[in-house]
């Protein structure tokens, strides 16, 4: 048979699994952890969290029904001699394993007998019954029956004792491991923490709610005292998963994951401002920002000045005693404008505000605003962390103090929430975002040097040509230029629409960051909503056509572009 080398506990699933040498999992069992402490168990007293060998105590003064593994308890001896002729053969023919000698911080403390023992404030235990109307249910210090056959299952399956590894998914169990990886490794593997089953790819969890060992267990989560699953509005394991796999690609404390790309604005503004307050934002944002904004945001009382996104004295000039936030897309959607952030990041924090960055066009693989001074970043994740067109999602990224504490709380009580199985959809996506982003990028400028060189095209916007404005500022703050740009046709609206009506093979929509090429007209589409003189001051002019450059064959695509013109 084989022998158990070791034990991984999962906190959050409550599952123990024993693995062989040679890392084969070959025993499942139920497990409880508490952040309790000493208990009054008659002696029965837990194992503590962390890496360290397992110890058994078979009955003590428990019910003769009862089994526990632990540490060894004082008196445990003379416990098991009293109990001897109560208990069952098979129970009694047991082995005992103790602890290699004993630890600091061992046995202090006064137990229920009022001798002196010690206990750490975390342990794991389990808990066997013979009655099966028993088992799977809670005792009464918050514990899950198992069976007494598989207890000793697992007793039989482990020689002199073995290590007890403890998984938890919280970010910080990761933070040293995963801080040393590459871009491309985190996007592959940073965030997942493997269930009992040891799965390769990340799994999805498509359930509503959570169950609880105890009402105390359910009461300490719902209050915060201990972590885990509470329901799937603001807790689900694999929401989390992508949410700390994006934060650590980002540079970011957190990350949380909402409903789109636009909830997640919306839950960026109302997690941290209030009446009264004052936002100042880039002209040269999506229209849809804009429009939540003037129009909805106005009605709450939150007032929002629009300046030049490259002038830095603007911005600083724009500023009031009760400016609370700067928001703005670098590069712009469509004209691909940029500013520089280390120096708006300066001015942002010489005032006491808060710099909020949309990095959908670039995402984290071709820039981090964090590392240049932002303190929230913010994605629509159906664009390129998708890649594919697929779902619906966004993400707020940054400190605990703000996006973990004032925009999760919004998150949590207005519920954008995103999917399980969208979250599932860009984990996928972040796996293969660093080589798709390369590809878009080389693809977008072969194509945006070939636009300069047609006769129909009176200006092409991409930051990766010398003829950008920016083009400096771009190679110093982005590892490359993106998938997106645009460009004027000099016959205006009517040569717009008949290019893109001639077209074959690009798709005619709206969304960017796909493998397919899609192309618009966003006077008439992305920025349809705003005023003519509010596209004329955001630079959208009639002839404008955007192209998010996909992953097909780039001559293929000059050609379909060729066509129309």
């Amino acid at each position: 048979m084989s022998r158990i080398s070791y034990i991984i506990v999962n906190i959050d699933e409550q599952k123990l699994t024993g693995f062989d040498q040679h890392q084969k999992p070959v025993m499942h069992c139920p497990v409880s952890t508490s952040m309790y402490g000493v208990g009054n168990q008659n002696g029965s007293f837990k194992t503590p969290l962390g890496e360290h060998s397992i110890a058994q105590k078979i009955g003590g003064g428990c019910a003769i029904d009862e089994v526990f593994v632990g540490r060894k308890p004082i008196g445990v001896l003379s416990d098991l001699r009293q109990a001897k002729d109560a208990l069952p053969q098979d129970i009694i023919s047991s082995r005992i394993l103790w602890l290699q000698g004993e630890e600091d911080g061992l046995n202090k403390g006064v137990d229920s007998r009022g001798e002196m023992i010690d206990s750490f404030q975390r342990y794991i235990y389990i808990h066997g019954t013979s009655e099966e109307d028993k088992i799977g249910q809670p005792v009464s210090h918050g514990c899950v029956r198992m069976c007494n056959k598989d207890v000793i299952a697992l007793f039989d399956l482990v020689d002199e004792g073995c290590k007890v590894l403890i998984q938890e998914k919280t970010m910080s169990d990761y933070d040293e491991i995963e801080a040393e990886w590459g871009f491309a490794t985190q996007g592959v593997r940073a965030g997942q923490v493997r269930t009992l089953e040891q799965e390769h790819s990340e799994p999805i969890f498509p359930t509503s709610s959570f169950v609880f060992a105890s009402a105390a267990e359910a009461a300490a989560r719902f209050s915060g005292e201990i972590p885990g699953n509470i329901y799937s509005r603001f807790t689900n394991p694999t929401v989390r998963t992508f949410e700390q796999r994006l934060a650590r690609m980002e540079g970011a404390e957190c990350c949380v994951a909402t409903a789109s790309g636009m909830s997640a604005i919306t839950a960026t503004l109302l997690g941290i401002l209030k009446t009264g307050d004052h936002i100042v934002s880039s002209r040269s944002i999506f229209g849809t920002t804009t429009v939540l904004f003037t129009n909805f945001m106005a009605k709450l009382g939150i007032e929002t000045t629009f300046v030049d996104l490259s002038d830095l004295q603007a911005w600083e000039q724009a500023i009031k005693d009760n400016t609370r936030l700067l928001f703005l897309e670098t590069p712009s959607n469509p004209l691909t404008e940029l500013v520089d952030l280390k120096a708006l990041a300066a001015i942002s924090h010489k005032h006491d505000c808060l710099l909020a960055v949309d990095n959908c066009l670039s995402t984290p693989a071709l820039q981090q605003p964090i590392s240049l001074g932002a303190d929230i970043v913010i994605h629509s994740a159906t664009k390129y962390i998708d890649g594919q067109g697929r779902c619906m999602g966004g993400a707020v990224c940054g400190t605990e103090a703000v996006v973990g504490t004032d925009v999760y709380a919004f998150l949590r009580s207005a519920g954008p929430t995103m999917s399980a199985f969208n979250a599932w959809v860009f984990l996928k996506g972040l796996e293969t975002l660093d080589l798709r982003m390369k590809a878009h990028s080389a693809a977008a400028l072969e194509l945006a040097l070939w636009l300069e060189q047609q006769p129909q095209v009176a200006k092409v916007y991409y930051p990766g040509l010398p003829s950008h404005p920016q083009h400096e500022l771009a190679k110093q703050q982005q590892s490359a230029f993106g998938g997106l740009l645009s460009f004027e046709l000099k016959g205006g609206k009517e040569d717009g629409w008949r290019l893109i009506d001639a077209m074959q093979i690009c798709s005619i929509t709206a969304n960017l960051g796909d493998t397919k090429t899609t192309v618009t007209h966003p006077a008439t589409t992305t920025h349809g909503r705003l005023t003519a003189e509010q596209r004329q001051e955001s630079g959208i002019a009639d002839g404008l056509i955007r192209v998010a450059v996909g992953l097909e064959d780039i001559e293929d695509i000059k050609k379909d572009l060729a066509r129309g013109m």
